[in-house]
């Protein structure tokens, strides 16, 4: 199985139908294992291959995400960076996904990454044109 990193087609198909709104749409980030296969054609959250754990619900948690802005000719979407406290996780990579919708992007953490009754933290890159994880250029 493969976490590969990108923005899924199915977000980028619903933000040209007008589908997809950052302004009102509740965003969340689930944790994944080595065992999952997600990328491009990733269209909604799927449990297969999820994490568990000590201090981990099902579905992960909500991203607190700031309005929509541009610069130049990219549009980004700040995030929130998002901690399971006083938790037991192993995981290789994450998907934020619409709740209850569509899969926005795929996150790749490059290997495992664990907690032992400590905090897991998925740490967002400040937001800009460069280096924000929801941008179009």
């Amino acid at each position: 199985m493969a976490i590969t990193q990108i923005m899924t087609t199915s977000a980028k198909l619903a933000l040209l139908k007008g589908d997809l709104d950052f302004d009102s749409v509740t965003l969340k980030i689930a944790l994944y294992t080595s065992a999952a296969d997600l990328g491009a054609a990733t269209t909604a959250y799927d449990a297969t291959g999820e994490a568990s754990g000590t201090g981990y619900d099902a579905t992960g948690k909500v991203v607190t995400k700031g309005t929509p802005t541009s610069s130049g000719t990219t549009a980004f979407v700040d995030l929130t960076d998002v901690e399971w406290a006083s938790s037991s996780i192993t995981a290789n990579g994450a998907l934020l996904y619409v709740d209850g919708g569509i899969a926005v992007a795929v996150l790749n953490f490059g290997s495992d990454k664990t907690s032992s009754n400590s905090t897991f933290a998925v740490t967002f890159p400040a937001a800009s044109a460069t280096t924000a994880i929801i941008r179009i250029e």
